[in-house]
């Protein structure tokens, strides 16, 4: 991918959000061009094609979620708190955010062979967020905040799924109410 240029830097973050609100299929040359006030010219010499934009997007998306999570741990003073307050700020502003679906895994549900490249993608950046949970995980059993005898990797594996559905069932149910309540229940069970 063509390295971005300085003064397209915000392009990145407002595509980000499109792609998440539309998805890759139904965003347009043209939507993207309204949005990130660039040209199609510009667009492509910046990121190759629109399929670079939304790898670049995927890797934002990422990116800034794994930020997240670092503050939360930071803010919160151990990493099993630190995650769950993640999981939580994620729910409790899912109504604001442009989709109520993370970025990836909407991306892998919509996405088909033709986009194998943008699928593998989306696919390993989910894993690399899973990976995160894992090492939070680890770090809350040496700790002593969680026994030591389950595999974090599978703990992890556990949290991500369930944190999917939660972001399903609040979308479903239309109310934020129960949010605190329901993760709570998630980390006493996990």
């Amino acid at each position: 991918m063509p390295a971005t240029p300085t003064h397209h830097a915000d392009a990145i973050p407002k595509a980000t959000d499109l792609f998440w609100e539309k998805g890759f299929h139904a965003t347009s040359m043209r939507n993207l061009q309204q949005v990130i006030d660039l040209r199609p010219g510009s667009i492509y010499a910046s990121f190759g094609s629109k399929e670079g934009l939304f790898k670049a997007s995927l890797l934002h998306y990422s990116q800034r979620s794994r930020d997240q999570l670092k503050a939360a741990i930071a803010q919160a003073g151990d990493p099993l708190n630190g995650l769950k307050q993640f999981v939580i700020g994620v729910l409790q502003c899912q109504s604001a955010a442009p989709s109520s679906m993370c970025m990836l895994v909407k991306s892998i549900a919509e996405l088909t062979e033709d986009q194998a490249d943008l699928l593998a993608e989306a696919k390993r950046l989910l894993n690399v967020m899973e990976g995160e949970f894992a090492d939070a995980i680890r770090q809350a059993q040496t700790q002593g905040l969680i026994s030591s005898e389950q595999d974090p990797v599978r703990m992890a594996q556990r949290l991500q799924v369930q944190f999917m559905g939660l972001r399903t069932y609040i979308r479903a149910h239309g109310e934020t109410a129960q949010v605190v309540e329901l993760v709570e229940d998630l980390f006493e069970h996990l």
